[in-house]
């Protein structure tokens, strides 16, 4: 990832031009961090000593990463229920059919909730992953109503003793008002059986300050408690994860690495800044 690298070679040389300094700018910029997060970084540097330069920055840059809790959450005297949302396209299904098997595989009962009922594509998609796990699934009509599904799953997984119940919703356009009203209603008919302990959001980061802004309308309409970033791969577009994190104060929880089902990993904090840096 080596975001930082062009930066450090810099200093090192003893001066930077103002050519250079834009170079290195326009680079962090290009990573996905932000104007804002980029001109921070970059003051600080100047005003630090060439010799402290180095840990300046990777100190303040740690600073910009959630203290919360990355643990999903859990109460092993109940059902833990996980909502999982997004746009279309950022990987949203998938990540609730991987995440369904890293707990299956830990151990808990899961089912899952196929309440994305606009897609067909969507509702066979999660309905073959579940029989590759393999876990129940609760499915409805397409066109149905979502909440009347999550409403039948959340029933079906207290009575049955299930430790998660994960519900897949309709990509969310988070510009669309009445959409994300609907997500709403979602919520609070699942509350009803049983807390919502935690809300998901997945982020494609490949869409860079666009994923911010879905950030922020979706923490403001549902509360949404942490993140799970996909394609958040070796190239330095990885900024996203700092700026994020920064912007929210919010945790990435849960990282997509790949296509297999097996492909969803912890977000380790302390690499990712590693990696940065190198």
């Amino acid at each position: 990832m080596s975001l930082f690298k062009r930066l450090f070679t810099a200093l090192r040389t003893g001066s930077v031009s103002s050519d250079e300094w834009d170079q290195i700018r326009s680079t962090l910029i290009a990573s996905d961090l932000g104007v804002k997060l980029v001109d921070e970084v970059i003051e600080k540097v100047k005003s630090a000593k060439p010799d402290d330069a180095v840990l300046a920055i990777t100190t303040h840059v740690k600073s910009w990463l959630s203290n919360k809790s990355r643990e999903l959450f859990i109460d092993s005297d109940r059902l833990n229920t996980v909502l999982i949302v997004g746009v279309n396209g950022t990987g949203k299904t998938t990540s609730t059919a991987k995440l369904a098997n890293r707990l299956t595989k830990s151990g808990s009962k899961v089912l899952l909730a196929a309440a994305d009922t606009f897609r067909a594509a969507a509702t066979e998609q999660l309905q073959t992953w579940a029989g590759r796990i393999p876990v129940e699934i609760v499915t409805g009509e397409i066109n149905s109503d979502p909440a009347s599904v999550a409403f039948s799953a959340a029933t079906k997984a207290k009575a049955e003793n299930f430790n998660y119940l994960l519900i897949d919703t309709a990509g969310r356009l988070h510009t669309k008002q009445d959409l994300m009203d609907e997500l709403g209603k979602v919520i609070r008919v699942i509350s009803k059986q049983s807390p919502v302990d935690e809300i998901l959001l997945v982020i494609d980061a490949t869409t860079g300050q666009n994923g911010i802004n879905q950030a922020k309308i979706f923490i403001e309409a549902v509360g949404v408690t942490g993140f799970i970033i996909t394609k958040l791969d070796g190239s330095a577009k990885g900024g996203i994860a700092l700026a994020i994190e920064k912007q929210t104060g919010l945790p990435i929880k849960l990282v997509g690495t790949g296509e297999q089902i097996t492909d969803l990993d912890d977000f380790d904090s302390e690499a990712y800044i590693a990696g940065l840096f190198e």
